[in-house]
């Protein structure tokens, strides 16, 4: 299975300096454009370290900025015209429909969206819990990095902080 990166995802993995953790989803793990633009161009302009983690990201090939097509998808072209999504929501959803991938984002609005155009969704916790599961890291690592990016800003609602602890525990 593939993977379409929104910003969100990617912001508090670098704000926490757990990009890394990346490495334990399947390949491709891509960005679109729209998404990249955001967050490293618009990032490393505004000076932002967690920017310049992503951009050492694409690099080294942890990800790769993908064009999006939009013209000849009907999906893409629905989304594009949703209020509620950004352009590169837009982007990452259309992608991740054209390539049959699942997109990682956290934001409702999109996920949402998603569920109606029949696009697989996992959010950031998603992308820490598969790490520790499949043992890139230990499940003291996993919480960890749950916590750091919740330190950095992260949102995570009490109850589904205790429901991820809860998973984190039952990989020990």
């Amino acid at each position: 299975m593939s993977w379409v990166f929104d910003a969100t995802p990617l912001i508090y993995l670098a704000k926490a300096d757990r990009l890394g953790v990346i490495e334990a989803l399947d390949e491709p793990r891509v960005v679109p454009e729209a998404v990249y633009r955001e967050v490293v161009t618009t990032g490393v302009e505004q000076g932002y370290d967690d920017a310049r983690r992503i951009e050492r990201a694409v690099e080294d090939g942890l990800v790769d900025v993908v064009a999006v097509d939009t013209d000849d998808s009907t999906v893409a072209t629905r989304l594009a015209q949703h209020p509620g999504l950004s352009d590169a929501d837009a982007a990452v959803l259309g992608c991740a429909d054209a390539r049959d991938a699942v997109a990682a984002m956290d934001e409702s609005a999109g996920r949402s969206a998603a569920e109606v155009e029949d696009v697989e969704t996992r959010g950031t916790a998603y992308v820490v819990l598969a790490a520790v599961r499949d043992g890139a890291l230990s499940t003291v690592e996993g919480r960890d990095a749950i916590d750091a990016m919740i330190d950095h800003g992260w949102y995570v609602a009490p109850d589904v902080y205790t429901k991820i602890v809860g998973k984190l525990e039952s990989f020990e």
